[in-house]
């Protein structure tokens, strides 16, 4: 089991995804950092007064929890039921940029690397016209 193992584990397949892998976490982590540290203070700067967009919310309920200018986190903690807003919008900038991210790098891999090969066999006509013939023989 063991050498089967260390087989599975050489495929050249199974070293890119662990590759893959672990560049795009980092790259992940490069992305939450760009959104909460450079795009979610100037969108916070925009709309209204520096204030840290990703902890907004909406107390939904338990009101009698939560203080006025209690922090999201604390807000949670304390058992309030809440609509963050802002988590979800952040977040939803952070897959924005990732998607085009991956969508710009296989746009240049497609550029890049060379068309898969035609496919060989018979054409979809080549096939209908033999069944035909068999069934004309039957």
């Amino acid at each position: 089991m063991l050498g089967e193992f260390k087989a599975f584990i050489a495929r050249g397949n199974v070293l890119d995804l662990a590759v893959g892998v672990i560049i795009g976490a980092a790259f992940g982590k490069i992305v939450t950092s760009m959104t909460e540290d450079l795009i979610m203070p100037l969108i916070s700067l925009a709309t209204g007064g520096g204030v840290d967009f990703s902890s907004k919310y909406i107390v939904l309920g338990g009101a009698d929890k939560v203080t006025a200018g209690m922090s999201l986190a604390d807000a949670k903690a304390a058992g309030a039921n809440l609509f963050a807003y802002g988590s979800f919008i952040t977040a939803l900038i952070n897959f924005v940029i990732l998607a085009f991210v991956i969508f710009m790098i296989i746009r240049q891999a497609n550029k890049v690397l060379p068309p898969p090969p035609a496919a060989t066999g018979p054409t979809d006509v080549d096939l209908l016209t033999e069944i035909r013939d068999e069934l004309r023989k039957k």
